[in-house]
């Protein structure tokens, strides 16, 4: 299967595509990961990332889209992928549908909670950009930027929403439980 991970901040999705790619059998592909292993090998595409972080930009979609593309050429890609950041707006999603093709994802796997939730979950973790106002600004950011992709997805029919409240175990299942459904049909 090839999928994609979206929802909010703090939902889980980094835990969630990484128990659900075991799961499955499939890579789980994270950009952030990439974007870490890169800069810490110091292979070209990481130096220019490197750069661009530093000044305190966002990486360009036509990087990340790169560096995705050359992870999805791996072998470790052909048996399926969860990917999981990116993308993350509507141009990203039209790059990745013009290097992938607008057919080639099975489901779009849409974990949802609510803001209170997801402010406690980020709260919880102690880390120091995690104040209750920049939490709830990723929030906004996340509706203003990322949200307009469930539409987009919801109209291609590959939409799966699956409740990310809960045992983390609980999270896995069920997701596992909607895709099994999606293979069946």
């Amino acid at each position: 299967m090839r999928l994609l991970f979206l929802g909010p901040p703090g939902v889980g999705k980094g835990t969630q595509a990484a128990r659900v790619s075991t799961a499955l059998g499939v890579a789980h592909i994270s950009t952030g990961d990439m974007f870490r292993h890169h800069m810490s090998e110091g292979t070209p595409l990481g130096l220019r990332v490197k750069e661009i972080i530093a000044r305190g930009d966002l990486v360009p979609d036509n990087l990340t889209t790169e560096m995705l593309l050359e992870r999805l050429a791996q072998p470790g890609a052909a048996n399926g992928y969860i990917l999981d950041g990116f993308p993350r707006t509507l141009p990203q999603a039209g790059a990745l549908d013009e290097a992938i093709g607008a057919a080639t994802l099975d489901a779009a796997v849409v974990l949802e909670a609510p803001d209170e939730v997801l402010v406690g979950r980020m709260m919880a973790r102690g880390r120091s950009d995690d104040t209750e106002s920049s939490v709830r600004n990723r929030l906004v950011v996340y509706e203003r930027e990322t949200a307009p992709l469930i539409a987009f997805y919801h109209d291609r029919g590959i939409v799966v929403k699956v409740s990310g409240k809960g045992r983390i175990e609980t999270i896995t299942e069920r997701i596992v439980g909607a895709l099994a459904g999606l293979r069946r049909a």
